[in-house]
């Protein structure tokens, strides 16, 4: 986000309450204030904007705030917009507009309006919009709700540091009533200026959906940069701008952009005395910061930040929207899990809490898994294939015979993964050779040979060879016949047959993975323990 060069959004203060406290516990069908919310609009007049920078993967914070958004249009029967905010050019990735645009799809929070869609107020993408911004910068300066700053940054830091203790920080307006005489002179030498926003000296109040009352005092709101030197626009012009002229009612955001809300209600309000846009400024709405380890806001660099390895670990979207949305909501007192048209059905912008929420990595894993127990068979079974079209276990589509066998062992896995991704693991010896086995070292020790040798000649004869005939016929043979408990008897077989001390369940791994080459995965541990060198 591009700011003032004299003033940073960190060094405005609030000057009323930062938080309204806990929301209430309310059950599902708890009474809404939509006239607080809506004021004199319809619902489906309702027009959210969700304007990420194309910088890379996105932040986990950034997609709750398009989740949000979204839920909210959608709850109301209203338009989600996309817009990209890509002016600070020296911080876009070509390639990251695209990562964006599939992100935003793989979730499933689409867009009525926007890149690849069009919509009325288009181009949706700033950096298309230049003209737009230079004529709207222009006519801000003719109706004196903006002027040209001529101050160098040294002259405005030697200013600074004379300042009296207690004086407030910011721009001191020095060229904010230069006489004309003395702008002609600045302009006929060719003098470097900014464009300044002019702002009132009054507090700006505003009722914020989330936090209650906002009061900014006007002492902290100094008059902020609009246009660099260059010509080249900033934040705090472009992104009020194209909220007037995109007909935005609500802005829905993070908390860390807040201290920049004075700063655009004065510009909303200017812009509608020139007529640029509806003419109404949206109602904000603060989300709760996201903090990460050690309580400390999570930055892109933390592990878990990115959406990108949620995706690759196998996160099922509505498990990773739905533990997003519990970063500040809840949508009953008796239940963390549900799906997204829930959440659209039950949304309540008023009921977000004002207070940062911890992202939780293992609980954000546990909502996962219990979306992955939601999924019919087929639909589980469609969601693994990457996965294992990835790990090289199938071809890209499936065999028949490959598809068939992953859907008869889907149910097998599908109450003990907490991520797609852990599935392959679970399962690749279904796929691979015989000979292509691997067994982990040490896990098969020398006394495992009589059991493997009793079982290979359990299951040698057996008809038909299906879990319920294993079962009976290893337990007889191993548990009966051998003596050994359960855990010591079946322990060498799973080894043996799958390469690991966990899998699916023995019998039915088994029964899929069929009698040759389970007989043949059996004989070659026991061989193995009979060679000398694994004495």
């Amino acid at each position: 986000m591009s700011t003032d060069p004299t003033t940073s959004p960190s060094q405005v203060d609030l000057t009323g309450p930062e938080e309204s406290g806990p929301a209430p516990d309310l059950p599902l069908r708890a009474p809404r204030d939509d006239a607080r919310v809506l004021g004199d609009l319809a619902p489906e007049q309702v027009r959210v904007r969700f304007p990420p920078s194309p910088t890379g993967n996105l932040h986990v914070g950034n997609v709750r705030s398009a989740l949000f958004n979204w839920v909210f249009a959608r709850h109301y029967g209203g338009t989600f917009v996309l817009r990209v905010e890509d002016t600070d050019a020296g911080r876009n990735l070509a390639e990251s507009y695209q990562v964006l645009y599939d992100s935003l799809t793989w979730l499933g929070l689409d867009w009525d309006e926007g890149p690849g869609v069009g919509g009325p107020y288009a181009p949706y993408i700033q950096s298309e919009r230049g003209d737009t911004y230079r004529d709207v910068a222009t006519r801000l300066l003719e109706s004196g709700a903006a002027y040209r700053c001529y101050c160098t940054r040294e002259e405005i830091e030697a200013r600074e540091a004379a300042r009296p203790k207690g004086v407030p920080s910011g721009y001191d307006g020095f060229c904010r009533n230069l006489p004309a005489e003395r702008v002609e002179q600045l302009e006929a030498v060719g003098a470097a200026s900014v464009v300044r926003m002019r702002v009132p000296d009054d507090d700006i109040v505003f009722d914020d959906l989330v936090r209650g009352e906002v009061r900014f005092a006007a002492e902290h709101v100094p008059d902020y940069v609009l246009v660099r030197a260059n010509g080249e626009p900033l934040y705090t012009l472009v992104n009020p701008v194209d909220d007037a002229l995109m007909e935005i009612t609500h802005v829905l955001r993070g908390e860390d952009l807040l201290p920049s809300t004075p700063r655009q209600i004065v510009l909303y309000e200017a812009l509608a005395k020139i007529g640029v846009g509806s003419g109404r400024t949206p109602r904000f709405g603060h989300l709760p910061t996201v903090l990460g380890e050690g309580n400390r806001r999570l930055s892109k660099r933390d592990k878990g930040a990115g959406l990108a390895e949620y995706r690759d670990q196998g996160y099922l979207p509505e498990g990773l929207l739905n533990y997003l949305a519990l970063l500040g909501w809840s949508i009953a007192e008796d239940r963390d899990v549900f799906t997204l048209a829930e959440m659209v059905d039950a949304f309540d912008i008023l009921r977000v809490n004002a207070n940062p929420a911890r992202f939780d990595p293992r609980k954000c894993e546990a909502i996962n898994a219990s979306h992955i127990r939601l999924l019919g068979t087929d639909e589980l079974t469609a969601a693994l294939v990457p996965y294992f079209v990835s790990a090289g276990l199938v071809a890209d589509p499936p065999t028949p015979e490959q598809h068939a066998l992953l859907a008869a062992v889907t149910p097998l896995v599908q109450e003990r993964i907490q991520t797609l991704s852990e599935a392959v693991g679970l399962v690749a010896f279904l796929f691979v050779d015989d000979a292509h086995l691997e067994v982990e070292d040490g896990l098969l020790g020398s006394g495992a040979d009589a059991a493997l040798r009793a079982a290979h000649e359990a299951l040698e004869g057996l008809e038909p060879f299906d879990a319920a005939g294993i079962e009976t016929a290893l337990r007889a043979a191993l548990v009966e016949g051998l003596g050994l408990k359960p855990r010591n008897a079946f322990g060498p077989v799973r080894v043996a047959v799958t390469g690991r001390k966990i899998s699916p369940p023995l019998f039915e791994s088994l029964e899929l993975l069929g009698r040759g080459s389970t007989l043949a995965r059996i004989a070659a541990a026991s061989e193995r323990l009979g060679a000398p060198e694994a004495r």
